[in-house]
């Protein structure tokens, strides 16, 4: 690649899972009338449902969409709810602490670092990436200090070539926030998928269908989710 530090400044690679957030992230995106690059990762997560519904989202903006085949990298990180078979999906309130079962070792940082080669091979001028404030209970690769070190991170690392900025839009947004915001955009939220299970519908007690129903009840939309269990409630820790 030629040592040349000029970008588009109007292509965004997105880190696309196939859930709420990074659905919303898309249509926030686009919106601004951003270029399109969608990328994947399989890293040997739990199920592939949300891989499918992240070709669906990709497909409904006409965007690039790039899955990566890291599958075999789930294997070796046992202990985790979603890489490991024998450690059971927890229900409940998204930040009990029993949510610290579905926490894949630096996960948002593999995946953020795969999307910023992608970002400097196609001369990106954005990396995005769909966490918020909701997840900063648990998941220490979605908080503040997180986006900061990894910013740092993908200039240090790619000095002299077309370096990304990296941007979570939505870092100090609640859930609900991104339910609104998403639902104003029309992203196709019908078809982006959160269950940590991965059976035909939504389990709808999980830690992410549950704060994925509280979102929409919070912001006063319809939801669009179909769920096994829509009427189970949990009292926040």
């Amino acid at each position: 690649m030629e040592d040349n530090s000029s970008v588009d400044p109007f292509t965004a690679v997105v880190v696309l899972s196939g859930g709420m957030d990074s659905t919303t992230l898309m249509a926030h995106y686009a919106a601004l009338r951003y270029q399109l690059v969608a990328v994947t990762v399989d890293y040997g997560q739990r199920h592939s449902k949300e891989i499918d519904s992240a070709r669906a989202v990709a497909a409904h903006y006409d965007a690039r969409h790039h899955v990566v085949d890291l599958s075999g990298f789930g294997s070796v990180l046992t202990g985790s709810a979603l890489t490991d078979d024998s450690v059971r999906v927890p229900d409940g309130h998204y930040a009990e602490q029993s949510m610290r079962a579905t926490v894949v070792p630096n996960r948002n940082a593999v995946l953020a670092n795969v999307a910023a080669s992608v970002a400097v091979a196609e001369r990106a001028g954005t990396l995005a990436l769909g966490m918020h404030a909701g997840d900063h209970f648990i998941y220490p690769d979605c908080r503040p200090a997180f986006l900061k070190a990894l910013g740092e991170l993908v200039a240090v690392a790619n000095e002299g070539f077309p370096t990304p900025n990296v941007d979570a839009p939505f870092i100090t947004w609640s859930k609900s926030d991104i339910a609104a915001h998403g639902t104003l955009l029309g992203a196709p939220l019908a078809v982006s998928w959160s269950c940590y299970k991965g059976g035909e519908r939504h389990c709808g007690t999980c830690g992410t269908c549950y704060e994925r129903r509280e979102a929409f009840r919070e912001a006063g939309l319809t939801d669009p989710t179909d769920y096994l269990d829509a009427i189970t409630e949990f009292a926040a820790p």
